[in-house]
């Protein structure tokens, strides 16, 4: 479908508070859709080499733009953008790598489907890829990248019967009975 009056941001941040599942829901999602991600943590967007993350994440975008180029759905996937990313207060410093992804994230959005790698400066047009990110605090991510237009921003804050949907889910294959699950979450809410 094509809608050039309608700019649709290609980011979906998801946030939220601490272990209340959104990395868990977004791999359910994937799995019921038969949506193949392409993953990246919180881990890979610092490096002792200036500019290796920043080329890693267009890397994986790339990766996932030939995936669907072959037909099958795919999206790139990161996991705490905030904790790689964002800026923790006056204990962690901001790196040059920490503003290199923040800045290739929005080049991305700006244009998803010009997404190219240091020294190869072809003109060819990949497939637009959304990229889901999680997060527990975006306000700590550069201004710019969450605004709208770049980023849709969800907030997950499951009530109590939907965390008891997730456990059960957890802890199907187990067999624990339905009373049992809505007992542990009853005890550590």
């Amino acid at each position: 479908m094509d809608l050039p009056n309608i700019k649709i941001p290609l980011i979906l941040g998801i946030w939220g508070g601490k272990g209340q599942g959104k990395s868990f829901q977004c791999e359910l999602v994937f799995s019921k859709l038969g949506i193949n991600p392409i993953m990246m943590s919180a881990g890979e967007l610092e490096s002792g080499n200036a500019g290796e993350p920043a080329k890693l994440v267009r890397q994986r975008y790339r990766e996932a733009a030939d995936i669907i180029k072959k037909g099958k759905m795919c999206c790139l996937f990161i996991n705490d953008l905030d904790a790689g990313a964002g800026r923790m207060g006056g204990t962690t410093q901001y790196t040059v790598n920490n503003q290199m992804v923040n800045a290739t994230l929005m080049n991305i959005a700006d244009n998803p489907t010009n997404v190219q790698l240091p020294g190869m400066y072809n003109k060819q047009v990949n497939a637009r890829v959304p990229i889901i990110v999680t997060g527990n605090d975006f306000s700590t991510l550069y201004a710019p990248l969450i605004r709208d237009g770049r980023m849709e921003k969800f907030y997950w804050a499951p009530t109590r019967e939907d965390r008891v949907g997730v456990c059960k889910g957890i802890f199907r294959t187990d067999d624990i009975p339905d009373e049992d699950v809505t007992q542990i979450v009853d005890t550590f809410p």
